[in-house]
């Protein structure tokens, strides 16, 4: 097994060849901030909020997509990175309408809590109130696109675990949004196996259980490490 041996802040690191430096990271301890990133699922770099400096690169590189190499120097938490970090996460907050107070999800969601570990207490920029809809056709489960972060969790957790392949990305830019089926209402979409991974796998409040009020979900967010891992071992219990 071939190795690569580096730094991440100012410790020595030595991981298996192919390994990202997210995984090299967490073999370190080192904990970087993901939204996009879950255990279990393909890595997408799609939040940004997991850069990091590397010496000798002018540009910062994201962590769960980038694989390691010999003699690497990371930085993970300079000054510089934690601007980047706050204002990524100021534009998630400015971008939606996520209102935490009356959220499924408030006290359980990932964004609030790398809004708190970046300390952003408000955003630096204006808030686009965008017209976003709530879907409530599924007979167990919603989507409220207004608490959408487009992670797509959800898409690739469907996709690579379930097999089922009910959501996607639809249309471009700013107007980008979760489609499930062929843009059908969800419950009309054949293929859902009404599995909940989905549920899991949101790191906000967009999608949930129906019935469940401000505060109320509740995520098993360990699930898909274990799937994958069992899947790969044939070890079913944990």
């Amino acid at each position: 097994m071939a190795v690569r041996t580096l730094k991440i802040d100012d410790k020595d690191v030595a991981v298996e060849a192919g390994a990202t430096i997210m995984e090299a990271a967490q073999e370190a301890g080192v904990q970087i901030p993901r939204l996009c990133h879950l255990e279990g699922l393909s890595p997408v770099g799609a939040c940004r909020l997991c850069l990091v400096e590397i010496e000798g690169l002018n540009k910062l590189l994201p962590a769960c997509v980038t694989e390691v190499w010999e003699g690497m120097v990371i930085q993970t938490q300079t000054s510089k990175l934690q601007d980047y970090r706050r204002m990524a996460v100021e534009l998630i907050f400015a971008e939606g309408n996520h209102v935490c107070s009356i959220c499924v999800a408030n006290g359980n969601c990932e964004l609030q809590d790398v809004a708190i570990e970046v300390g952003m207490d408000h955003s630096r920029f204006p808030y686009r109130f965008p017209d976003r809809g709530v879907d409530l056709s599924h007979e167990r489960f919603g989507i409220d696109h207004n608490r959408c972060i487009l992670c797509t969790r959800c898409v690739r957790v469907c996709d690579e675990v379930e097999g089922a392949h009910v959501w996607d990305v639809g249309s471009r830019g700013a107007s980008c949004f979760i489609v499930s089926g062929l843009a059908q209402p969800w419950g009309e979409v054949d293929a859902c196996t009404s599995c909940g991974k989905c549920v899991d796998a949101c790191p906000t409040g967009a999608i949930f259980h129906k019935g469940e009020t401000t505060g109320e979900k509740q995520r098993d967010r360990d699930k898909f490490a274990f799937l994958s891992t069992a899947r790969e071992e044939q070890q079913w219990t944990r």
